[in-house]
């Protein structure tokens, strides 16, 4: 007899996020992502998650989301080269559980504003981040559930009731995709460095190095550039067409070659087409 094997099911991903408002482009230190969920919150899955995205040890995460307060991050070599990452919940339900990291420069004044006005260090962190939003992101955390008509929202994530919390990231994980234009016109979707580096071929630290520093890595024939805008990267891979054209502009003109590529990729209509048509749509 043969036996007959059950189907094993795969474990489903973990959904942090079904409702994103996209701040990134807004001036620094304020350029952020709002990232909010209006389903019950996987605790194990949401701190396993930000622990891996901000490095902070997920049995403090687990606490800093039950509890609420702010993890300062430890000094190396006698440097403080991070600044903390906070969690606030509203002790009476009011709004919704929120997460937010302070660079150096914030923590500095939120460690500052704490001492000079005898505040908890949680309520001056809290304060400093608030004050650099973009003011359309302020008006809508004023209101209840972002301000959002859940008429015209989609069932599955209207059904979940009131947002539970609200993440407001800047990062590159597994978990939070960005996009990258391709040659051919496409916006391809990666999320976290190994996919990636799998998507363009390369390693991840050659990814990591790329995402954090921007600049140029030739793939092949082809070339993959990154800017960092406000904070954020920005990414396109170039056919070696293009790339052999933006070489000529830097012997010819003296261009930067990142200049160069920009100016190849603003006058190519196949790369600018999946550009042009989110924007005409709206989408991400």
């Amino acid at each position: 007899m043969f036996k007959i094997k059950k189907r094993t099911e795969k474990p489903k991903p973990t959904v942090l996020y079904n409702i994103i408002e996209d701040y990134s482009e807004f001036d620094a230190p304020g350029n952020v992502t709002a990232c909010a969920m209006t389903q019950p919150e996987d605790l194990p899955g949401h701190a396993k998650i930000l622990s891996e995205s901000y490095g902070v040890p997920v049995e403090t995460m687990t606490k800093l989301l039950v509890d609420g307060g702010v993890y300062v991050y430890p000094q190396e070599a006698g440097l403080l080269t991070r600044g903390l990452f906070a969690c606030i919940i509203d002790p009476t339900g009011g709004r919704p559980k929120q997460t937010f990291g302070l660079d150096l420069m914030q923590f500095a004044e939120a460690e500052q504003a704490a001492r000079a006005r005898s505040l908890p260090l949680i309520e001056a962190a809290e304060a400093v981040f608030f004050r650099t939003l973009p003011d359309e992101l302020k008006a809508k955390l004023a209101l209840k559930n972002l301000g959002l008509d859940y008429r015209t929202l989609d069932r599955a994530v209207a059904k979940g009731g009131d947002i539970k919390y609200i993440d407001f990231r800047k990062d590159w994980s597994p978990h939070f995709k960005r996009l990258c234009i391709m040659p051919d016109g496409r916006l391809v979707e990666t999320g976290g460095l190994d996919e990636f580096s799998k998507l363009h071929g390369i390693t991840a630290s050659q990814a990591k190095m790329l995402i954090e520093q921007g600049g140029t890595l030739e793939v092949g024939d082809e070339v993959l550039a990154c800017q960092i805008v406000n904070g954020q990267p920005a990414v396109a891979r170039f056919s070696a067409r293009n790339y052999a054209k933006a070489k000529e502009l830097v012997e010819s003109r003296g261009l930067h070659l990142m200049d160069a590529l920009s100016e190849v990729g603003y006058n190519d209509p196949v790369m600018m087409r999946g550009l042009v048509r989110k924007e005409l749509t709206g989408g991400r």
